[in-house]
């Protein structure tokens, strides 16, 4: 009960400094004073109470103002740095007497004035993080509007101080302790035990500024990466709707003409001058063309001017870049390629190609855009200067509530006991029942815990390891089993319960409202014929045959063979894009298969394919989609036999 109204007593003085600090930034305010006055309440608490009650109440200031203005957070490690310097000033003496109040004042201003250029040049960006002048210009004009802001802040809280009594004093620095006040002796010699041995607390405080620098960078990193992977999928988003206005503009049946002729093309000169008006509606497009690619090259059809390089003549021909060998057999099948971010000669560059289709769905040209990445560099570091700016104080806050708990709950409470078992005396009662009172004097809150931990932790660890040990090998064989149980035997593929496992993803997504799918169906032909012609050997054959096949075309971990010659694959995603290009590949190579003579039975792959999308209001279900998929496939299938002359 005693504890908890010590609790109560510590919320309630931290409440009374941030009203003072609340109070007195709005007098400034209401009078148009030229000063802040939001540090009053900081500093007399940190003289009163210590570090944790001053940072508490420097913190959740700042925390409270930015509610109204969010820049405030941005200074809560100015806030802070008032509550350090107070208190570790405090602790010393220099709040007891007048003279020695007065050399805390430069001190102090010194410290905030540091903090306040620190958090400016943060938020400034990079380039004038580094202008050493006006970091000098910065601090100099933070001193002077310091001085009387700070000053009057130490003056109120010193004549407050006069009005405390030193024994309420003292019982505001005992607030938040775990145990009961030490003697001044007991103190000493645990002070002086502690120089002799590689001290915990030592230990502690090192550990926790790891990880506490750790969760800072960690957080950074993090904020980072989602930031700028967020900014490069906005930008290839605008660039991609870029590139499809461009797409637009061109006629696809004269896509040859304007090759041969040029300018001299009827309606080449006006398609020109939109392109330009494209890109000059974007000042991050660097470079706009249009080319048809051949095996010899990129045949130029439009090429932009640009400010440092001239534009190649239609007809011209570019060599291939070297980031796009990879793609040379996808573009000259006419096929769309991914995005791709580059950093070489031109500069760092987001490039997008996009083919232009004819009214027979073949491909006559691509649209091509290099887009800026540049300025997405620069606001990426400009963030990280602001995320670090903004966490700065909260980072320093957490740091000094977990180094108060070690303080209080596991190193004072360890060395006391410690103290107390090292002179414990055994010589008579009467100084066996003084070293016991002693003992119960301590009034640790966690002395059972603490005496029993080595114990208790020995235990646990052994059965920790063994634990361990089991869980790690019952994982082991979970895995196996499971992955067995999610594989088809025959082609190595996932198998039905894998589909049906998957499934349940994408009515999740449906749920969502974020599905975006594709089920294709493929039911594999003659595969009784082969087995009773040629045996079941040449028709698992087959099978492989026309799994590997399916594999190819549409990638291995996106098809399930879910029956004896039934196989399933699913797009998701990004991959739906492609799916009409690829069910119209595999149904190319399945025709040229058959028309191979040279082939085997079992290796001229014969299979019907169906596709159906997800169409969100629509389908409530992927077995709708499945359902639209495998009718698609029938219908292949009957067209396929109708043409059959085997």
């Amino acid at each position: 009960m005693e504890r908890d109204d010590s609790t109560r007593k510590f919320v309630l003085i931290c409440f009374m400094g941030i009203i003072l600090n609340l109070a007195g930034s709005q007098i400034a305010k209401n009078f148009n004073l030229p000063i802040y006055m939001d540090t009053i309440g900081t500093v007399f608490i940190a003289i009163i109470g210590g570090y944790v009650p001053g940072i508490s109440v420097g913190f959740f200031t700042n925390l409270i103002g930015s509610y109204k203005d969010w820049q405030e957070m941005y200074y809560g490690v100015v806030s802070i740095s008032v509550a350090l310097i107070t208190t570790f000033l405090a602790q010393r003496g220099y709040y007891e007497k007048f003279p020695k109040v007065m050399l805390t004042i430069p001190i102090t201003i010194l410290v905030t004035s540091f903090f306040g250029t620190l958090v400016q040049e943060l938020l400034s960006g990079s380039n004038a993080f580094f202008s050493a002048s006006d970091v000098w210009d910065n601090y100099h004009k933070n001193f002077l509007s310091e001085l009387p802001d700070k000053s009057l802040s130490i003056f109120i809280s010193f004549f407050l101080l006069k009005l405390i009594s030193s024994d309420l004093r003292e019982r505001f620095k005992e607030m938040g302790k775990m145990q009961a006040p030490l003697s001044s002796e007991m103190r000493k010699e645990i002070s002086k035990e502690s120089k002799f041995v590689s001290s915990l607390r030592t230990k502690i405080i090192f550990n926790l500024m790891v990880i506490t620098l750790f969760v800072a960078v960690t957080i950074s990193g993090i904020s980072y990466t989602i930031y700028t992977e967020s900014a490069r999928i906005e930008r290839i988003k605008i660039a991609d709707g870029i590139t499809s206005m461009v797409v637009g503009e061109m006629n696809p049946n004269r896509i040859d003409e304007y090759l041969e002729l040029g300018h001299q093309a009827e309606g080449y000169n006006e398609i020109e001058r939109k392109l330009y008006r494209i890109r000059a509606s974007n000042s991050d497009i660097k470079f706009l063309y249009v080319y048809k690619i051949e095996e010899d090259g990129c045949h130029v059809v439009f090429d932009l001017e640009t400010a440092s390089m001239e534009a190649s003549m239609p007809g011209d021909i570019e060599e291939f870049d070297d980031e796009f060998l990879a793609f040379l057999p996808d573009l000259l099948a006419g096929r769309p390629i991914p995005p791709r971010i580059s950093n070489g000669q031109y500069g760092h560059l987001l490039t997008i190609y996009k083919p232009v289709y004819n009214h027979q769905g073949q491909c006559v040209c691509y649209a091509g855009i290099d887009f800026s990445m540049d300025e997405l560099s620069n606001y990426g570091i400009n963030f990280i200067f602001d995320v670090i700016a903004m966490f700065a104080g909260s980072i320093i806050f957490i740091f000094v509530l977990g180094l108060n708990f070690v303080e209080n709950n596991i190193v004072m409470p360890v060395n006391t006991m410690a103290y107390c078992a090292r002179n414990f005396s055994y010589e008579n009662e009467e100084t066996r029942e003084k070293n016991i009172k002693r003992i119960k004097a301590l009034d640790i809150r966690t002395h059972d815990e603490i005496q029993n931990l080595y114990s208790a932790f020995v235990k646990t660890t052994e059965d920790g390891i063994h634990y361990f040990e089991n869980l790690k090998r019952a994982k082991i064989e979970v895995a196996v089993m499971d992955e067995l149980a999610h594989k088809d035997a025959l082609t190595g593929i996932k198998n039905k319960a894998a589909y049906n496992k998957d499934t349940v993803k994408l009515e999740n997504d449906i749920a969502a409202g974020v599905a975006n799918f594709c089920i294709i169906m493929i039911d594999i032909n003659f595969l009784k014929k082969i087995n009773d012609t040629y045996g079941h050997e040449r028709g698992n054959d087959y099978l492989i045959n026309a799994c590997n096949l399916a594999c190819e075309v549409f990638g291995r971990d996106n098809v399930y063979r879910v029956g004896g010659d039934e196989f399933v694959v699913i797009l998701d995603g990004d991959k739906v894009s492609i799916c009409k290009e690829r069910v119209a590949y595999i149904r190319a190579i399945i025709e040229k298969l058959r028309a191979d003579e040279s082939l085997q039975a079992w290796e001229k792959v014969s299979a019907a394919v169906g596709v159906a999308y997800y169409q969100a209001g629509i389908d409530k279900n992927s077995e709708e989609v499945f359902k639209r998929a495998d009718s698609d496939m029938y219908k292949n299938k009957l067209a396929m036999k109708a043409t059959r002359k085997d």
